[in-house]
């Protein structure tokens, strides 16, 4: 099991393309552990900003009556993905993860992958 700093740390050296890494607390919009950002993609600005879009997606399934859980949300723009994974199990109710990555070095699909391996190994 890895610690929320180590976890992090990890998705930026072991997923090709990140540009910043968070733990984010959706009930309250806040970070809990970041790495990476920089003056261009100011993390804690992003983890309140995905806190409302994932707060949107869950309300708009509930008003939909779907029993589902949400893996993952994308959101492409011309330059970045931007990947917000919701955790599950083990007292992580309420958090997401979420990587930002450059669109012309990151393979998606291997993101994805890499990302809930590291959901997995994360101690909360």
């Amino acid at each position: 099991m890895a610690n929320v700093e180590t976890s992090l740390k990890e998705a930026m050296t072991a997923i090709e393309g990140s540009l910043g890494a968070a733990l984010v607390d959706y009930t309250s919009g806040m970070a809990l552990g970041t790495v990476g950002g920089g003056k261009e993609l100011d993390l804690n600005v992003a983890a309140a900003g995905n806190t409302d879009v994932v707060r949107a997606k869950v309300r708009t399934m509930e008003m939909l009556g779907l029993k589902d859980e949400i893996e993952d949300i994308l959101i492409t723009l011309g330059g970045q993905y931007h990947l917000i994974r919701l955790l599950r199990g083990r007292g992580s109710d309420g958090l997401f993860l979420y990587l930002a990555l450059d669109k012309a070095r990151a393979n998606l699909a291997m993101a994805r992958h890499q990302l809930r391996r590291i959901e997995a190994e994360l101690e909360i």
